[in-house]
C-alpha cells in the first residue's frame, strides 16, 4: 500500500520541474501546461469519493486492483504520448486510477489496524510515504528530466506498479462485496466539473489579451452552478457520494475543511519553489531538483517526530502548529523573492514547509478517520483524500493563478501568491481551533 501511495504521490508533483521540457517538446506555452498539473489532481480528487464508494460496495481488494491497473496503464500512455492532447488525456486517466485505488488502499489500512497505537503507526507510515513522494517528485523529476528526458518520469513507475499489483493480489484479503447498489454518477461528474470550470475561469481571467472575454465569467458561473447542483443531487440521491450522516460528525467535517485550506498553501509553495529556481534564477532541471533535496530530508525528519508529539500534544495542537509553520514558510518565500536571493536562501522556507506538512496533514488525517467503521471507512478515506487534492489544485489555481496573472503586471507574483496563501491559512487556523475529539488523543493511546 505504501509503495502504491508513493508513486501516486510522486505523480502529483513530478511534472512541475519537467514542465519547461514538456512545453518545448510539444511547442506548448505555460498557459496550456497548467492543465498537466491541475488536471491530474482535480480529476483524481473529484472522483475519490466515488472510488471510496466503489470499494465499500464492490469490495476493496477488487477495486484496489482495478484502480492500480488503470493508473499503471495511464502512466505508460503518458510516457509514450505522441502529442500534448494524449499526454493530458493520460494525466486525466492517471487521476481516475488514483481515485479508484487510493480510498481502497487507505480503507484496507484503517480496517486492518485497530484504533490506537497500531493504527497510529500505520497512518504515520502512510502519511510519511505520501509526503515524501510529493516532495521527492521534484528531485526525481529534475534528475530524470536532465539525464533521460521527461518521458521517463512516467515510465519509471510502471514496473513498480506491476509489483504492487502482484503483492496486493497475494497479501490483501478478499472480502464479500456488499452487493449491487446504485452509484451516484451524476454527483461524481458534478464534483469534477465544478473545480475544472473554476480553474478555467480563473486562468482565463488572468490573461491580459484573452480572445474570448465571455469565457471566464461563463466558466465561473458554471462552476457555481455545478456546485449548487451537486448539493441538490446529494440531498435527493438514494445512494449519495457523501451520506448526510457524515456531516453529523463535526470534528470530521472541520478536519476536512482545514485539510483543503492547508493543502492549498502547501501545493502553492511547491510551485513557488520551482518557479523561483527555474524562472527567476535560471536553474536547470537537475539543479532545481537537487536544491529542493533539503525539503525532502526535513520532511522525513518531521514525519518521524510527529507521531510522538501527536500523542503528547493532541491532534488539534499539532494541526495549529503545522499551520503556523506553513504561515512562516510563505512569509519566508515572499522575503527571499523580494530580496532576489540565491537558491539556498529558500532552504529555511523548505524546512518550515516540511514541518507544516508533517504536523498539519498527519494531525488532520488522524481526526478525519477517527471513529470510522467498516461501513463508512471508504467514504471517510475518500472525503479526506478529496479534500487534500481538491484543496491543493484549487490553491494552485487561485493563489498562483492570481499572483502570476499578466493583468497584475508590476506586482511581485511571489508576494501576491504568498499573501493569498496566508489568508487561506488564517481561515484554516480558525477552523482547526474548533476541532475537538470525543476522546482525547493521549500518548498512551498512540503508543
Amino acid at each position: 500500500m505504501a509503495m502504491l501511495q508513493f508513486f501516486i504521490a510522486v505523480d502529483v508533483t513530478v511534472v512541475n520541474v519537467a514542465l519547461p521540457s514538456i512545453g518545448a517538446d510539444f511547442g506548448v506555452g505555460g498557459h496550456a501546461l497548467v492543465w498537466v498539473v491541475v488536471g491530474y489532481t482535480i480529476t483524481g480528487g473529484g472522483l475519490l469519493m466515488l472510488g471510496g464508494r466503489l470499494g465499500d460496495v464492490l469490495g476493496r481488494r477488487r477495486i484496489l486492483l482495478l484502480g492500480t491497473t488503470l493508473f499503471g496503464a495511464a502512466s505508460l500512455l503518458a510516457g509514450l504520448a505522441p502529442s500534448f492532447a494524449v499526454l493530458v488525456t493520460a494525466r486525466l486517466l492517471q487521476g481516475a486510477g488514483e481515485a479508484i485505488a487510493l480510498p481502497a488502499a487507505m480503507a484496507v489500512i484503517v480496517l486492518l489496524f485497530p484504533e490506537g497505537p497500531r493504527r497510529s503507526r500505520a497512518l504515520g507510515v502512510w502519511a510519511t510515504v505520501a509526503s515524501c513522494g510529493l516532495v521527492l517528485g521534484f528531485v526525481v523529476s529534475g534528475i530524470i528530466t536532465e539525464l533521460l528526458g521527461w518521458r521517463w518520469i512516467f515510465l519509471v513507475s510502471v514496473p513498480f506498479i506491476l509489483v504492487v499489483l502482484a503483492a496486493a493480489a497475494i497479501l490483501v484479503p478478499s472480502e464479500r462485496p456488499a452487493g449491487p447498489a446504485p452509484l451516484d454518477l451524476p454527483g461524481s461528474l458534478l464534483l469534477v466539473a465544478a473545480p475544472l470550470l473554476f480553474t478555467l475561469g480563473v486562468v482565463e481571467a488572468g490573461e491580459a489579451d484573452g480572445t474570448l472575454p465571455w469565457l471566464p465569467p461563463a466558466a465561473l458561473v458554471g462552476a457555481v452552478a455545478a456546485g449548487v447542483l451537486f448539493v441538490g443531487v446529494e440531498r435527493r440521491s438514494r445512494n449519495p457520494l457523501v451520506p448526510l450522516r457524515f456531516f453529523r460528525n463535526r470534528s470530521r467535517v472541520l478536519a476536512n475543511l482545514a485539510t483543503a485550506l492547508v493543502s492549498a498553501a502547501l501545493s502553492t509553495s511547491f510551485l513557488l519553489f520551482t518557479y523561483y529556481l527555474q524562472d527567476r534564477l535560471g536553474a536547470g532541471p537537475l539543479q532545481a531538483g537537487l536544491t529542493m533535496l533539503p525539503l525532502a530530508v526535513s520532511l522525513i525528519v518531521a514525519s518521524v517526530l510527529v507521531p510522538r508529539l501527536l500523542g503528547r500534544w493532541g491532534a488539534r495542537a499539532c494541526v495549529l502548529a503545522g499551520i503556523g509553520f506553513t504561515v512562516l514558510a510563505m512569509a519566508a518565500i515572499a522575503l527571499v523573492s523580494s530580496l532576489g536571493a540565491t537558491g539556498p536562501a529558500m532552504i529555511p522556507a523548505m524546512t518550515l514547509i516540511a514541518a507544516g506538512m508533517g504536523f498539519g496533514i498527519v494531525g488532520l488525517q488522524y481526526v478525519a478517520v477517527t471513529g470510522v467503521t467498516e461501513d463508512d471507512a471508504g467514504i471517510a478515506s475518500g472525503v479526506q483524500r478529496a479534500a487534500d487534492q481538491l484543496g491543493g489544485s484549487t490553491g494552485i489555481t487561485l493563489y498562483v493563478g492570481i499572483g502570476f496573472a499578466p493583468t497584475l503586471d508590476g506586482t511581485d507574483p511571489f508576494l501576491a501568491s504568498s499573501f493569498l496563501a496566508v489568508a487561506g491559512l488564517a481561515a484554516a487556523g480558525c477552523i482547526a481551533w474548533r476541532i475537538s475529539l470525543p476522546a482525547a488523543v493521549t500518548e498512551e493511546t498512540l503508543g
